[in-house]
């Protein structure tokens, strides 16, 4: 597993991650709101943004959802070809950087990344509600933050990782709102059995198992 991660480090994987999760933004939402002005898309929910991040940090996790496509779907090839890749390496180690269980699932505050972000300009954060009483959050992703993700993929390939894999867990996630995420994560029984305050535990061993036995299934079939 690797280490704990930093502030920086945050900033730049949910920077990746709002880029790649951004829905295209409304009038209604920049009209009122001078900082919105060059807004180009939003992730609308925290629950959403913990909810894909989990995957981000957890690649064993999302390696063991792209073979639930595959065993439950039409068995695409190209899912099961993602998930080898992320089991055959050593990502699910190096990788890994797990969350904490809380009464709503994967859990970890995102407040310092997020307000790494907020002052450069790149993202900002919306609350929906009154005081004491937020019914919603939002993240809107400002043309800034969209440069700033271009170059780090131009220029740091090892960062640029964190966009890779956000688009490949967007991807997974299609149409699926933030209740459904949470829903779906839960079904692991690793997931579901960590107590309350505990970080969730890697399922890395048990996913390539499952990988062992799909990839024998298909040699017996072709024999």
């Amino acid at each position: 597993m690797a280490g704990p991660t930093t502030r920086m480090q945050d900033a730049v994987r949910l920077l990746m991650l709002i880029n790649e999760a951004a829905d295209s933004v409304s009038a209604e939402h920049i009209t009122d709101d001078p900082r919105l002005h060059t807004a180009v898309g939003v992730v609308r929910t925290q629950v959403r943004l913990q909810k894909l991040d989990f995957w981000v940090r957890n690649p064993d996790y999302l390696a063991n959802e792209l073979l639930n496509d595959y065993v439950n779907g039409d068995q695409d090839p190209a899912l099961l070809q993602m998930a080898g890749e992320i089991l055959d390496s050593e990502e699910p180690e190096l990788r890994r950087y797990p969350m904490l269980r809380y009464l709503f699932g994967a859990y970890e505050d995102l407040e310092d990344a997020l307000a790494v972000l907020s002052q450069a300009d790149l993202v900002v954060r919306r609350k929906k509600g009154r005081p004491g009483h937020v019914v919603q959050t939002n993240y809107f992703l400002l043309q800034a933050g969209r440069d700033v993700v271009s170059r780090i993929r131009a220029d740091y390939e090892d960062l640029s990782w964190y966009s890779f894999r956000s688009a490949l867990v967007v991807q997974l996630a299609s149409g699926q709102g933030a209740t459904e995420l949470k829903d779906r994560q839960y079904i692991q029984e690793e997931y579901l059995q960590t107590a309350n305050g505990v970080r969730i535990p890697s399922i890395a061993e048990r996913a390539r198992k499952r990988l062992a036995d799909i990839r024998a299934g298909l040699e017996d079939e072709s024999a």
